[in-house]
Formats: C-alpha cells, structure tokens, sequence
C-alpha cells in the first residue's frame, strides 16, 4: 500500500477534520479527551517521535488531569525496568529523596538518553512527587519502565535481591551471569555470537526466571522488592531472546519486544489491583493499533493492538501528529543528539491535509462513529524514530487508517525540539539499533 493516498476531492476529509477539532491552547481544553479517558482502565499517550517538546508536555499535561481527576495511578513508559524503578521510588517517597528529579534523571545512561532525562520529564516526576506525598503509600501513581533492553542490570538487581532474601538461590543467578560474562555486556556481541555458535543462554535465564518466580511465591502484593525482582527475571529472559533473534534480521524481534510490553503493563495492572487505571507512554508505532496500518501485512503486532484485544472496551488509544518545526534526533544509531528541522508534511499525507484543514493546535476525539472520508481512509501518517534523516523523509511515513489506529488525536501545526538535561556521548560500542529504526 502506498504511503500517501493520492485523491482530488478533499472537501469532504476536510470538513470532517474541522467537524471533530476542538482548539488546544490551555490545560481545560483538554476536557474531552479526559472524559473519553475518565472511565477507561488502560490510556495509551503516543508520540510521533522521541524527541518533541510539545509531546512530552502535552501528554504529562493530560496525564496529571487524569491523575488528579480519575485516580490513574500508575504509569508505565518505553524505558529500561530498572532506570524506572528507581523514579518510581523517588516519585512514591521511598528512596533517594535527597536529589531532586534531574540528578535522578541523570542516572539515564543508555542511549538516547534524552527521551528520558529532558525539562519537560523532570518538571512532570517533579510535581509527581509532591502530589504523592500528599496521599497514603496506597493511592500513590507509580512510574514503572516497559522496555526489553536492560539484560545486565536487570541480572545485577536480580543478584542484589536473591542476596539479601534468598541466598541460597545465588547460584542460578551465577549460571546465568557467567553464561554472558564472556560477551563483557555487550548484547551485539552475545547475539552475533550465538548466531555463529548456536550455544544460547536461553536456558539459564530461564532457570533463573523459575527460581525467582518460586522465591517469590506468595510475596509479590506485600513486597515491592519482590515484584521488582519478578519483573527483572522477566527481562532477562526475553532480553535473550529479543537479541538473539534480531541479530537474525527476524522482525518478529518487534513483536517478542511489543508483547513484553503488554505483558508487562498486564503486569502492573494487577499489581496495583483490579480496580486501578493505568497511563502508557509509547510512540505512536507502539500505542497506535497495528491492524490499521501496513506493519499488520509484515505480521507485526504492538501495544495498542494488544491491549485493546486483551481488554476490550477499556482502553483509550490517542496519538501525536505535527506538520513542521524541529525535533530532537541523531544523525545515526549511537550518536550525539541534536536539533535538525522537520519538514513539512508530504503531500497526501494525514500531516498535510490536517494543516490544511486546521488553523492551530486541537484535539480530536473521533466518537463511536469513524466511517467518515478522513477516519476511514489509508494515508501516510508521519514516524519520527531517534535516528533520523530529514532528506529521506518520506521513508518515515506509515500508512494509516486514523479511525481505526487511534481513539483521539492531538494535533500542532509546529512543533520544538526536546530540551535534553545533559548532551549525549557517543559510547565506544552502541548496542543494537530497534527495529524498525529507533521506534
């Protein structure tokens, strides 16, 4: 299918846009996007990149309503489990309570780090924090990390916590940990080298992953610890396999990545009961429903596919979209960010026919009713990924069918680039690029 749908009669797609679009210039304009939110259990917050300020404030913004108003009270984000533990103790008053949140934000060391130690991410866990304090531990939001890619912390907080619980289980975590010592936490080099040798690890992590599960029985509601542990032997696991089949070039390394995700937010759900509502911070390949867009014809699902047919009915999709501007980024994988301009959007594109149709910033609640000439129609939808190459830009267009991808859209004419907290350096061997590229 075509990344933009080439067509002559747009009056209708137009009048459609204008129809839905509601003007974005305060935080009580945001008042219908949390009424299509309030009673759901699960509100997925996109991005059409890692790297935008509006993005980021807007989606903290619209969260801290939520919180606030309809008791959400977690959070789960596209970040590392055990970076996200340790805000998640910040924000909930447990630990490190003598930094304030960008000292936090600077323990951030895997590239990009700027996705998460930013102005707009320290300025929302900062207000976090203060709002916590004023609640009992139970009401409290927790901040919790999604991502598969922290093999070796994870191992390193699992040794942690079997040493001061369970000492005598230390020697599955050793297996595992020599199994990769060799590969000196490099997963690159663990995953070419099973893919030469096909000696894997597997079989350690799994082991480790049972031990853990079985030291952990009936343990997990009281002790945050040991869920923590849980979640980090889960990591482990599909950390191994997640680069030992991406290393074959095997797409399917996005779906064992997108189903830990879910996995992992059906996780916290419930952890936090059955009665708690929680908010996920994906980019838009992740939060936006898959089935309706081409990643379905290549066999991949995300999140938002996921989570809608895991909970049907309970769940709110809304995703990010901009014409023009700037947009925090690298010029390749591994390398210092910087700030590059965004073009406009291409031709045909949802990008340039809502500029077209709109004046300003808005949002878009599209309603129970999506057979419109807009909502339903295939056109490239803009993905800015953390690398990126504004002369190719019109390989980062997804074909997209709006109304059946998202529930909501929230929409700016231009947009700025993210303010990192600290510059990016290049480190000496930069782990495996996402695929596809920096999603």
């Amino acid at each position: 299918m075509n990344a933009v749908h080439e067509d002559s009669g747009r009056g209708p797609e137009l009048a459609e846009i204008q129809a839905l679009a509601r003007p974005l210039t305060g935080i009580g304009d945001l008042d219908g996007l949390v009424s299509l939110s309030a009673s759901a259990r699960f509100v997925c917050l996109g991005e059409a990149s890692h790297g935008t300020r509006e993005y980021y404030r807007w989606r903290a913004l619209l969260s801290r309503r939520l919180i606030e108003e309809h008791g959400f009270t977690w959070i789960g984000v596209e970040g590392d489990w055990p970076d996200c533990w340790r805000i998640n103790r910040w924000v909930r008053g447990e630990a490190d309570q003598e930094l304030d949140a960008r000292q936090l934000l600077a323990g951030f060391e895997r590239w990009p780090t700027w996705m998460w130690a930013n102005h707009e991410v320290a300025g929302f866990l900062t207000w976090l924090r203060e709002w916590n304090l004023n609640l009992p531990g139970h009401r409290r939001t927790g901040f919790y990390g999604l991502d598969v890619y922290s093999l070796w912390d994870s191992l390193r907080e699992i040794f942690n916590w079997l040493d001061a619980n369970a000492a005598d289980s230390l020697p599955a975590a050793l297996r595992a940990w020599q199994c990769f010592m060799p590969f000196r936490e490099d997963p690159q080099r663990y995953a070419w080298s099973n893919r030469l040798v096909p000696q894997s690890c597997e079989a350690d992590v799994v082991a480790l992953l049972a031990e853990v599960h079985r030291r952990t029985l009936g343990r997990l509601h009281e002790d945050p610890s040991a869920f923590d542990a849980v979640q980090n032997a889960v990591v482990a696991a599909n950390a191994e396999r997640y680069y030992r089949t991406m290393v074959r070039g095997d797409r399917q390394s996005w779906n064992i990545r997108d189903y830990h995700m879910s996995d992992t937010i059906d996780r916290l759900a419930s952890h936090h009961g059955p009665d708690s509502k929680g908010l996920v911070w994906a980019h838009n390949t992740h939060v936006g429903d898959a089935r309706a867009t081409d990643m379905a014809d290549d066999g991949m699902v995300n999140v938002g596919q996921l989570v809608r047919e895991r909970h049907p009915g309970s769940s709110v999709l809304v995703g990010f979209s901009s014409f023009t501007g700037t947009v925090t980024a690298a010029r390749e994988w591994g390398s210092p960010e910087q700030a590059m301009d965004v073009p406009e959007g291409v031709h045909g594109s949802h990008e340039e026919l809502l500029n077209q149709a709109l004046g300003g910033p808005a949002t878009l609640v599209f309603g129970s009713r999506r057979s419109g000439p807009w909502l339903s129609n295939w056109r490239g939808h803009r993905a800015i990924g953390v690398v990126y190459n504004p002369q190719r830009e019109r390989g980062n267009y997804v074909p997209t069918v709006m109304g059946q991808r998202y529930d909501a859209l929230i929409w700016f004419p231009k947009t700025t680039a993210l303010r990192p907290l600290h510059h990016e350096h290049r480190p000496s061997e930069p782990e495996l690029e996402t695929e596809p590229s920096g999603f």
